[in-house]
Parts: structure tokens; sequence; C-alpha cells
């Protein structure tokens, strides 16, 4: 689905990938695990299209498509989808209807009929009982006064309402507690699907052992320096990036 080779990119001059090469076949989950100033949101933001960040060389391929010559917009259209590490409050615009609008956004894209308020009514209070939100939260401000686990449960909560081909999740863990943990990873979870992959960038094991995934990756230095399966996880969990330095400088 998604093949990225030698991709190198820059923000504000400093360079912070440095060829960076990741293979995703449709329906897996990928872990990308590393320390901070690895590149992890690095390449989470090039491969979403933020504009502040610079490709200079290589490339990213998304079921043929290249998508580095996409804008934005058109990546969404396109089914990526990048849950953020720090959601943004958006205070006077209302969850449902902001959901509504993205929704029927991409449904147009694909000449596909738009839903009218109560249709879209029903499906979202489906898909809310996935992440477990209260039917209350859906009439408020985008994230506005909602807790750093409501922020990450309301950001699974697009991705069940978009069913994007590519889910970038950025450190959905950060600043969860155990039970706002386990909501986020089974919603995750319930959104698996042999047609759709997940690229999950994380620090810790820990909601690796929630969200088992197909492949692991440790990414240092602006370039992944190890792949594995969950024992690579494990690994770094028992001793640290710190062993990981020596794989980093043979590769030169």
């Amino acid at each position: 689905m998604l093949e990225i080779r030698n991709l190198t990119a820059s923000i504000g001059g400093n360079r912070v990938l440095n060829g960076v090469n990741l293979t995703v076949e449709r329906g897996e989950v990928h872990a990308i695990m590393g320390p901070n100033g690895s590149g992890k949101s690095t390449l989470s933001n090039v491969l979403a299209g933020h504009p502040q960040y610079i490709v200079e060389s290589g490339e990213a391929v998304l079921d043929g498509e290249d998508l580095l010559a996409l804008p934005a917009e058109e990546r969404a259209r396109a089914g990526v989808f990048l849950c953020f590490q720090h959601p943004v409050e958006v205070p006077g615009v209302r969850l449902d209807q902001f959901l509504r609008a993205g929704y029927n956004a991409i449904h147009k894209s694909k000449g596909l009929e738009e839903l009218d308020p109560l249709q879209f009514d029903r499906l979202l209070q489906g898909k809310a009982g996935i992440v477990n939100m209260e039917p209350s939260m859906l009439k408020r401000s985008v994230n506005d006064g909602f807790s750093g686990g409501e922020k990450k449960r309301n950001e699974i909560l697009q991705m069940a309402m978009l069913e994007p081909r590519l889910s970038i999740l950025d450190e959905p863990d950060s600043g969860l507690d155990v039970d706002s943990l386990r909501l986020v990873a089974d919603g995750i979870n319930q959104l698996r699907s042999p047609d759709r992959s997940v690229i999950l960038i994380t620090h810790y094991q820990r909601i690796l052992n929630l969200v088992v995934p197909d492949v692991v990756n440790v990414l240092m230095g602006g370039r992944i320096v190890r792949t594995g399966g969950v024992e690579l996880a494990e690994e770094i969990e028992t001793e640290g990036y710190e062993g990981q330095d020596e794989v980093l400088q043979a590769q030169g």
C-alpha cells in the first residue's frame, strides 16, 4: 500500500529525516518507535502534507500514486488520516458539524451521495460507541474543554468516521491514564481491517501490549535502523534506545 524510499526532509533549514525506507502492506499495523528528536513526528507531518516540512529527496507512493505531489487536502481525499499528537481546540465549531463537513467532502470527492444531518447523526451515534463518547460531547466545540483522554478519543472517532486507507497515529497514547489508554486502544483495534493500514508512532511498549503490531520499526537519527516483531518493542522497553546507537553507527 505505502512505499517510502530514501525520504529526506527538513524544517526550518534543519534536516530531520535522513533517508527513511519503509514498506507498509495493506492491512498491516506498523509501530514506529524512537527517542525524542528522532524524526517520528516529522515523518507523520511529511506524509500528511504539512507545508512547513520540506521534502529534499526521496518518494512516498500510496497505491501507486505519488503522495508527495499532492496538497494536504488531496491526500486526505486519497485516504490519508493523521491523528495529532497534540489535538487543537476549535472554539465555536461544533464537533458533529465538523465531522459531517469532513465526511461529506470526502464522499463528494468520490462521487458518493452526501448525508443529510439526520442520516449523519445516526451514523455518528453508532461510531461514537467505539470510543465510548457521550452523545452530549458531540454537540460541543471541537476539543474545547476536553480532557487529554477525550481529545485522543475524538481523534479515533474521526478515524472511525472517515475510514481512511492509511491512518498515521502520532503518539495516541501520550498523556493518557490507564482507562483512557484502553479506550483508545480498543477503538484502534475495532477499526483494524484487511483493507486499511496503520502507522502507530509511540515511545513506549504499553500501547503495543493492547494494539499488537505486525511490524515494529526503530527510527533514530532520521532513518529506520531496525525492524522486527513485538519482541523488538519488548527489548527496547527493557534496554532503552541507548543500545540502538551501535546499530545507527554501524550504518554510517
